[in-house]
């Protein structure tokens, strides 16, 4: 099983975006700075907004470039707000 996620970090007012075969070791990655060329990095208070289970890494992967390449923080906020958005894009794959 895979996920696509959303997290927020109250301290920067920022999202981030990714995909994982599990997210609470990930969001305890992100959190301990684990990945030390990250984005994410910048913030200890990262937290879940929305997580998406996946057919597959593929599909996950699918929506993250999807959702980074609008590099919109709107467009993050609208899909967080309506994650059925995830289905319309998928459903155009």
């Amino acid at each position: 099983m895979h996920y696509f996620y959303i997290l927020h970090s109250a301290t920067l007012e920022r999202y981030y975006v990714g995909e994982t075969s599990n997210i609470s070791i990930r969001l305890d990655l992100h959190n301990r700075h684990h990945f030390k060329k990250a984005f994410t990095n910048s913030a200890s208070d990262w937290g879940l907004v929305l997580k998406r289970e996946c057919n597959n890494k593929d599909e996950a992967l699918y929506l993250e470039r999807f959702v980074k390449r609008m590099k919109s923080k709107k467009f993050t906020e609208k899909t967080i707000k309506n994650s059925k958005i995830l289905d319309d894009i998928l459903s155009r794959k």
